[in-house]
């Protein structure tokens, strides 16, 4: 545990390093929140006002209702795919020696655009499909669904990044994924995001303090406006956390494809630090 741990901590200030060299990767999160924010707006505020989850919840789903559903799928994984592109591309150039702009990732996205949505099409396909099963099915099925989608996580690990920097479909960037991990660490992932594991233990420690302040706050009888305050403070720390965590996800993303492709992950990470992540299933 305490090695995981300790490889954890290193990945976060490796992926550091290359967000205090470009603070400005902290944008393409920001976009994609914002972007995630308008497309539900545009989606679900027309259904509330229209009545639209009342009939569901009544007469269930049609076949209208799962073209919908598939279209906001399909705009929400290009939204996500489109920024991750981005970042990762900009990463790329300072994990490479460059120094991007926030022009410089956006442009690299829009070059690569239509793999990007085409790939979305694909991933937004798989993602429904399992939803579906797992909604419908038995306790089995759930579990399947899970193992299904636990692969096919592991096996899209690098498609971004092969999007970003090789001149690729879809297909092919699946098939190339794969081919790295497998060339590199072996066939099982064991370790999928300790970054995330480390910001959410940060996240808890800052929601069960925040709740702690409030009870105390609130045998001492102060103001409504005081609670209010922690709330909001509360919740912006916890924004910010989520950004630099997805950040720094996208950074680290971009050395894993670096070390895969060249045997050298940069001179921002260790390569030892990067090949620890991953344990080759042979040895598992």
């Amino acid at each position: 545990m305490f090695n995981a741990f300790s490889n954890s901590w290193n990945l976060i200030k490796s992926s550091a390093k290359v967000l205090q060299a470009d603070r400005e990767l902290l944008i393409f999160p920001i976009l994609s929140g914002i972007s995630m924010l308008l497309l539900s707006a545009v989606f679900f505020v027309p259904m509330l006002l229209l009545g639209y989850f009342g009939r569901v919840a009544n007469q269930g789903l049609n076949l209208v209702d799962y073209i919908i559903l598939f279209l906001f799928y399909l705009l929400q994984y290009l939204v996500i795919f489109f920024s991750n592109t981005a970042l990762v591309g900009a990463s790329m150039i300072r994990i490479r020696g460059g120094d991007p702009t926030v022009n410089d990732g956006l442009k690299i996205a829009f070059n690569h655009f239509k793999s990007i949505f085409f790939y979305a099409l694909i991933a937004s396909t798989v993602g429904m499909l399992l939803s579906m099963v797992k909604e419908k099915g038995n306790s089995a099925s759930r579990v399947v669904t899970s193992i299904v989608g636990f692969v096919w996580n592991v096996a899209t690990f690098l498609v971004v990044p092969v999007l970003a920097v090789e001149d690729v479909g879809p297909i092919e960037a699946i098939k190339r994924s794969v081919a790295y991990l497998r060339k590199t660490w072996g066939e099982q992932l064991v370790g999928t995001f300790s970054i995330s594991a480390v910001f959410q233990l940060a996240t808890v420690i800052l929601i069960i303090g925040a709740v702690i302040f409030i009870v105390l706050l609130i045998n001492a009888a102060v103001q409504a406006w005081v609670y209010l305050a922690v709330a909001a403070v509360t919740i912006i720390f916890v924004l910010a956390i989520a950004l630099v965590n997805s950040t720094l996800k996208g950074i680290y993303t971009a050395a894993v494809y670096q070390y895969a492709s060249t045997g050298d992950a940069g001179s921002y990470f260790e390569t030892e630090t990067v090949q620890n992540a991953f344990r080759s299933s042979r040895s598992v």
